[in-house]
């Protein structure tokens, strides 16, 4: 279950979070089962937040970080244009109808 007190500064707004992430950079934020449906959390900082089971569908997420582990979490409908998933574990996550992450385009090394 999410804790409840990091949960509702989430729900605060993008702004109070990144700066209560910013006061308390060693905990991981615990957002487990939360409820996030057709939540803006349009360039959260999500890094290291256990969404495990969580319920995103319809949620923006654009240019979002979520670099984590989000089995069993629930992004069906979100848009996730621009997020970063680098080191993120999708597995047995939804995500149909889901507006996914554009690509970047590789970038070779010039000798």
């Amino acid at each position: 279950m999410a804790n409840q007190e990091q949960l509702d500064i989430l729900k605060q707004g993008v702004e109070a979070w990144h700066a209560w992430r910013k006061q308390n950079p060693s905990i991981h934020p615990d957002l487990t089962g939360a409820n996030l449906q057709k939540a803006d959390l349009s360039f959260a900082d999500l890094t290291g937040a256990d969404l495990t089971g969580a319920d995103l569908t319809g949620a923006k997420l654009t240019d979002a970080h979520l670099s984590s582990d989000y089995q069993l979490t629930n992004f069906s409908g979100a848009n996730l244009t621009g997020a970063d998933l680098t080191q993120t574990d999708l597995t047995n996550t939804a995500l149909q109808k889901s507006q996914p992450p554009k690509s970047q385009p590789h970038r070779s090394q010039s000798q």
